[in-house]
């Protein structure tokens, strides 16, 4: 049980970046080819585990994320005055973008510090 569990928390940002290009891919269309390259690249990225694959990948979800903060940013300057919808779009939008970046990090973190030992042996 042990080892799931670090296999688990080991390829957790995997797990969340795929979730969540999922949730984009229902959101708006299922004819929209991106989330699915997105998630064809997610699938190599997982069973060859390429270590500059990880990097690039980690990459570019964190710059699309700081983008999101600048749109949402924009998104609640557009409001004349700060009431309840601003604050569920601050705060729905803010714990998303968050856990999108804080997840991007921790990947760029996991594919370039840790050697491929370690992301072999999982």
């Amino acid at each position: 049980m042990n080892q799931r569990l670090k296999q688990l928390t080991h390829w957790a940002p995997e797990i969340y970046l795929f979730v969540s290009v999922i949730y984009y891919w229902i959101m708006s269309t299922l004819l929209n080819p991106i989330p699915l390259f997105f998630i064809c690249v997610l699938a190599i990225l997982v069973l060859f585990k390429n270590r500059a694959l990880g990097i690039i990948i980690s990459t570019i979800f964190l710059l699309l994320n700081l983008y999101m903060v600048l749109a949402l940013a924009s998104e609640l300057g557009e409001f004349p005055t700060f009431n309840k919808n601003a604050l569920t779009m601050l705060l729905v939008g803010g714990v998303y973008l968050g856990l999108n970046i804080f997840f991007s990090i921790r990947m760029l973190i996991k594919w370039t510090s840790s050697g491929d030992k370690s992301i072999a042996t999982s």
